[in-house]
C-alpha cells in the first residue's frame, strides 16, 4: 500500500515511538505527585512544554497540552470566549469540522456567527473580515491552512487586523505546525496536534498568550492551568515534543522535497494525458497536499477503487468522511454539487518518494480508463 493520506494522520516516527515506550516504562509517575517519580515526570512534562514553545517562539507557560487537535480547538476557543460577554464571532466557511461544529453549537446558544466566504481559489479577503467586525465582536477564528486543499491563509495580516481592532484571534494550525513559518506573536491562541507531525495520537496542545485573563474550563482543577483537567499524558507529550523537534529541524528540506514531488506528480498526470483540476490557490498552498478533481469521476468511487489497487487516498478531511453531502470546502469555493463530489485528496509525507510516482499514475490511469469505458456502455 502506498500511503497518500498524511493530512489525515502520519505514522509515528521511530524516535518518537522509542521515546514513548521509554517514558511509559521508566517515568510513569504522576507529574502532580511530590515524590521522586512524580518529580521526574514533571521534568519531562516541562521539557516537552519548552520544546513546543521554542518552535513557535513563545514562552513555555503559554503552552497547554490536550488530547488532540479537536480538543485544542475547543478549549482554546472557549478560553478566549470566557474573557468577554460579547457574543459575535467571525470565522470562515472552510474551517475544520471541529471548529465548525463548535460554532454551530455556540450559535444555538445565542452567539452570532459571521462566516466569511472564500474566493474560487479558497482564499479569504481581509477586507471582508474587517467589514464583518462590530463593537460586539469578541473573536476571529480562521485556520492557517485548509486540510483538504492545502490553501494557506494570511494569518499574519489577520492577526495584525485583530490586534488593531482589539479583537481576539485564534487559528487552527494543525496542518502547518512544523511545516511552514509559524510565529506565536500573530495570535492570541493557536491549536496544534501530535499525530500530524509523526507523533502519537491522542496528544495535542494550544498556545494561549500570557496576560489573557481566562476562566478555567473546570474550576478547581490544577492541571494545565485549569484549562485541561486530568493527569497529563507525559509519555505522549514527550513523544510529541520529540517528533515536533525532528520535523521542525528538517522543515526546509522537506518543504522543497515535497514541493518537487507534488510538481512531478502533476507533470506525470499531464504526460499521461489525464485531465484533472488542481483545486486551490497554487501560490499559497502547502506542498504536501494535492486536492484534485477528475471530471465525471465520483471521488468516493475513486477512493475505494484506489484502496483496492493499493493506494490510500481520501475524499477530504477524515473528520467528515461518511457524510452524504458534497465536499464542504469545494462548495464554499463555488463548485457545483457534482464537482464537489468529484474531489479527492492526495497528501504526501516522509514515506513517499519519486519512485512511487509512476506506480501512482499507472494505477489511477487504469481505474479512470476502466470507469469511463463502463460509462460508454
Amino acid at each position: 500500500m502506498i500511503y497518500l493520506d498524511h493530512a489525515a494522520t502520519t505514522p509515528i516516527s521511530d524516535k518518537a515511538l522509542e521515546v514513548f515506550v521509554n517514558v511509559s516504562t521508566h517515568y510513569y509517575g504522576n507529574p502532580s505527585s511530590l515524590h521522586d517519580q512524580g518529580s521526574e515526570a514533571k521534568q519531562l512534562l516541562n521539557a516537552g512544554r519548552r520544546t513546543i514553545a521554542k518552535i513557535i517562539n513563545s514562552d513555555s507557560e503559554e503552552i497547554i497540552f490536550t488530547g488532540g487537535g479537536t480538543e485544542s480547538n475547543h478549549l482554546a476557543i472557549k478560553a478566549l470566549l470566557s474573557t468577554s460577554d460579547k457574543k459575535h464571532i467571525i470565522t470562515s466557511e472552510v474551517e475544520h469540522s471541529s471548529v465548525r461544529n463548535l460554532f454551530d453549537e455556540l450559535e444555538r446558544r445565542g452567539y452570532k456567527i459571521s462566516r466569511i466566504c472564500v474566493d474560487d481559489k479558497g482564499r479569504i479577503s481581509l477586507d471582508e473580515v474587517e467589514k464583518a467586525i462590530t463593537e460586539e465582536t469578541v473573536l476571529i477564528s480562521i485556520q492557517h491552512a485548509n486540510s483538504e486543499t492545502g490553501v494557506i491563509q494570511d494569518v499574519e495580516q489577520l492577526g495584525k487586523l485583530a490586534k488593531r481592532k482589539q479583537v481576539l484571534f485564534h487559528s487552527d494550525c494543525v496542518q502547518t505546525f512544523c511545516k511552514i513559518g509559524l510565529e506565536s506573536i500573530w495570535f492570541d491562541a493557536l491549536s496544534i496536534s501530535s499525530h500530524k507531525v509523526y507523533g502519537p495520537k491522542g496528544v495535542g496542545a494550544f498556545y494561549l498568550r500570557k496576560g489573557i485573563d481566562v476562566k478555567p474550563e473546570i474550576p478547581g482543577s490544577n492541571q494545565e492551568k485549569g484549562l485541561k483537567a486530568g493527569t497529563e499524558n507525559v509519555a505522549g507529550i514527550t513523544a510529541f515534543a520529540t517528533a515536533s523537534k525532528l520535523l521542525f529541524a528538517e522543515r526546509s528540506d522537506e518543504y522543497i522535497r515535497l514541493s518537487m514531488m507534488r510538481s512531478k506528480l502533476l507533470e506525470a498526470f499531464s504526460k499521461k494525458e489525464i485531465e484533472l483540476i488542481d483545486e486551490g490557490d497554487v501560490e499559497h498552498k502547502l506542498p504536501n497536499i494535492l486536492g484534485i478533481r477528475f471530471k465525471g469521476m465520483e471521488g468516493q468511487y475513486l477512493m475505494l477503487e484506489c484502496s483496492q489497487a493499493g493506494l490510500a487516498i481520501s475524499t477530504g478531511s477524515a473528520c467528515q468522511v461518511g457524510e452524504e453531502k458534497p465536499n464542504r470546502t469545494m462548495k464554499a469555493m463555488g463548485r457545483s454539487d457534482q464537482e464537489a463530489r468529484e474531489f479527492v485528496r492526495l497528501s504526501l509525507g516522509k514515506k513517499n518518494n519519486e519512485e512511487q510516482i509512476d506506480v501512482i499514475i499507472e494505477k489511477i490511469d487504469t481505474i479512470l480508463k476502466r470507469h469511463f469505458e463502463k460509462v460508454k456502455f
